[in-house]
């Protein structure tokens, strides 16, 4: 049977099972009908109550506690049922098999509770994509960042733009229209270009900062680059506090990346190992070392190791992103004020010492404000941005006006307040089942 708008969809909407508690999720028109077929008539002041759930025959499934939420008043502006069973697979199974039974329900697709929660207008797309990112985060920092996505904040930030530049299409237009009467302004240029020019401004900075929620979505990626036996292997389990790497005195004993992702106060960091580079005849330990040069064109920082006191030249890597200099095996050789910092993986001497030096750089990445996540934000603020800068650098009034238009149009696009249908399906289908 073809799937419809219309049906009430139903999902597992808590973790993976068997579990505590599971919570099958209800939602349209037949939410209410479904759960009295479960479980008796159902209660509309809101309140959470324990009923027998029974299959075909009478037979009883479990017992579980329902709440009900009339609609507009639930997630997803639709009525809504929640059953919250005892967390058994046979449980949930059962549950399900009683639902496809009933005309007009289906299972739901992935992210189409969130969809409906958006098309009925109790989510934008920006917060939206927020909630997904909140259930996904697994550090402090990306919780941080999903809930001022999720919680409306970051979508007021870019309310306020559109609204000043649909106030100041508002002044221009009066001007053109208006221009004899006594109570419309000669000229709107004071008025307005200052704000426009200072609002440019702020969507720039905004801009700046794309790298920042990159990284903590994503995390930061630190590459350990240098020389065969300086070392790297042995930093890498040193900080992971686990053997991830193979260590050996033979050269070339690490031929591919290794990565142990870690989190430090919070942020995602994530550890490369990489071949040592050096020129070899060795064609699997050379393509280790083609490797390892690409892992450093990508890194946001790189830990350049060097065992102290060695007779191999201390060449940095070409790279955009940070470096540290690090001088290893302190535990065999004095400390020598040629490198940033000088380490011991052996003692653990220089390591505490390292990690400062890292959450250092990455509290410069992020102090907690609000930036764009994602890549379509950052392209529609481009487009703000360029649409904005044809504004200020225009002549003609009319199509100065029609280049803000544009650009709160851009800025509307962000939170799915214009017409955006082909980013739906795309967004949505991100989501898990049950969201």
């Amino acid at each position: 049977m073809a799937q419809s708008d219309n049906d009430t969809i139903f999902a597992l909407s808590s973790g993976t099972l068997p579990a505590g508690v599971a919570v099958v999720r209800l939602s349209g028109s037949l939410a209410f009908h479904a759960a009295e077929i479960l479980a008796g008539p159902m209660s509309s002041d809101r309140r959470a109550v324990l009923r027998t759930i029974r299959g075909r025959n009478g037979l009883v499934l479990d017992q579980a506690l329902i709440l009900a939420f009339m609609k507009p008043a639930s997630f997803t502006g639709e009525d809504c049922v929640e059953l919250h069973l005892h967390g058994s697979r046979a449980v949930v199974a059962a549950i399900y098999d009683m639902l496809e039974t009933i005309p007009g329900l289906r299972l739901a697709e992935a992210g189409e509770f969130t969809r409906r929660a958006f098309e009925n207008g109790k989510l934008d797309l920006v917060e939206a994509e927020g909630l997904a990112d909140l259930v996904g985060a697994e550090t402090e920092m990306q919780r941080r960042l999903a809930v001022e996505q999720s919680f409306g904040g970051q979508s007021a930030l870019y309310m306020q733009w559109a609204e000043r530049l649909t106030r100041a299409r508002a002044l221009i237009e009066a001007e053109l229209d208006f221009a004899d009467e006594d109570d419309v302004p000669g000229s709107v240029s004071e008025r307005i270009w200052s704000d426009i020019g200072d609002l440019y401004l702020e969507i720039e900075e905004h801009r700046s900062a794309a790298k920042a929620g990159e990284i903590i979505r994503d995390g930061y990626k630190i590459v350990i680059a240098g020389p065969p036996n300086s070392g790297k292997s042995s930093l890498l389990n040193a900080l992971a506090k686990r053997d991830v790497a193979i260590v050996t005195e033979i050269a070339g004993t690490t031929r591919d990346i290794l990565h142990v992702d870690l989190d430090i106060e919070g942020y995602l960091v994530r550890f490369f190992d990489t071949a040592g580079l050096r020129e070899t005849e060795d064609i699997v330990e050379r393509e280790g070392v083609r490797r390892a040069r690409a892992a450093i064109e990508q890194a946001d920082m790189i830990l350049q190791l060097q065992e102290i006191d060695s007779d191999s030249k201390h060449v940095a890597p070409a790279s955009p992103a940070s470096l540290l200099r690090i001088g290893t095996k302190l535990d065999a050789h004095a400390r020598s004020p040629e490198y940033d910092l000088c380490i011991s993986t052996l003692t653990g001497e220089g390591l505490p010492e390292l990690r400062e030096r890292i959450l250092a750089e990455l509290r410069r990445v992020w102090s907690g404000s609000l930036v764009p996540s994602r890549l379509r934000h950052h392209q529609y603020l481009k487009e703000a941005s360029n649409f904005i800068a044809e504004a200020l650098n225009g002549r003609e009034l009319d199509l100065r006006a029609e280049s803000l238009r544009a650009a709160a149009t851009s800025l509307g696009r962000i939170t799915g307040r214009v017409d955006i249908e082909q980013l739906l399906d795309i967004i949505f289908s991100q989501f898990c089942i049950g969201k």
